[in-house]
């Protein structure tokens, strides 16, 4: 009877290892087969970027709508945000006696850093999940289906105005990122910290210029046409009715903030082997 029981415990230890094995291939499966799916719908919608017709009036519709779920939360987190580090930059330059070197400080970590991870903030937050619960409630109400089976093809309709207009916002919004920085950390300077006005305003360009502007601006483009990517897709494979959607929206914000931070290192180490500083 012991062996009895002890060949039946093994056989279930057995079958309990192989089932854990097949749930991680099938996990494994389904990751490989999502980043494929991925690639695809990207290569897509650069493809049709320019096929026409253009999809204009939906590219306008779609800017409004993320630039209205987007503003707010951005004012709200820059504003803290750039005062916060303006003032330990300022505690650090009074430290070595470098206080008139404020302004440059300001516009440097303003613009190269606070204002695109601001915008990997809030666009992966506010616009990429907004963007995956629009096309997820469509996807589980077969709406998408009928598309398909009407011929119109879902990306170019769909997609291709909802990526660009992602990336046309995070452009916008990490120049107000910028602007909210720079004044404040200004104000904030000046009133609280007796900075020189003067040269505040002189040193703003002494270590940003054309250049680090420019990168700024690649950067929040491409933070922008990612997360639209990222909830484009999550969207239109949401699965298993509202709560699929709810979970598509949170996984939006987990992929989005892990590819946009990648994009962030990448496109900065590049930034700084260009401009050589």
């Amino acid at each position: 009877m012991t062996d009895l029981q002890q060949r039946g415990g093994g056989a279930a230890v057995t079958q309990r290892l192989a089932a854990i094995s097949g749930n991680a291939r099938r996990r494994v499966r389904g990751g490989v087969d999502g980043m494929g799916g991925f690639y695809a719908m990207t290569l897509d919608t650069f493809r049709y970027s320019l096929a026409r017709p253009i999809q204009f009036r939906e590219f306008i519709d779609q800017t409004w709508f993320i630039a209205r779920v987007s503003t707010l939360p951005t004012v709200l987190v820059a504003i803290p945000f750039t005062v916060l580090v303006t003032f330990i930059l300022n505690i650090l330059l009074k430290e070595i006696g470098a206080a008139d070197l404020s302004g440059a400080s300001a516009a440097f970590g303003t613009v190269t850093q606070i204002g695109p991870l601001v915008t990997v903030l809030i666009v992966a937050g506010a616009g990429a999940t907004a963007i995956c619960a629009d096309l997820g409630s469509r996807t589980i109400h077969d709406e998408i289906a009928a598309l398909e089976v009407m011929g119109v093809d879902p990306v170019k309709r769909l997609v291709v105005p909802r990526v660009w207009a992602s990336g046309f916002v995070a452009v916008l919004l990490n120049g107000l990122v910028c602007t909210i920085g720079i004044v404040g950390g200004f104000a904030f300077s000046v009133l609280f910290q007796h900075a020189n006005p003067g040269a505040f305003v002189a040193n703003l360009t002494l270590l940003t210029g054309l250049g680090e502007l420019a990168i700024a601006v690649v950067k929040a483009g491409l933070f922008g046409i990612l997360a639209g990517l990222v909830g484009c897709y999550r969207g239109l494979t949401a699965r298993g009715g509202p709560k699929g959607v709810g979970e598509a929206v949170n996984e939006t914000v987990v992929y989005a903030f892990i590819g946009l931070f990648v994009v962030n290192t990448i496109v900065t180490a590049i930034g700084v082997k260009v401009t050589g500083g």
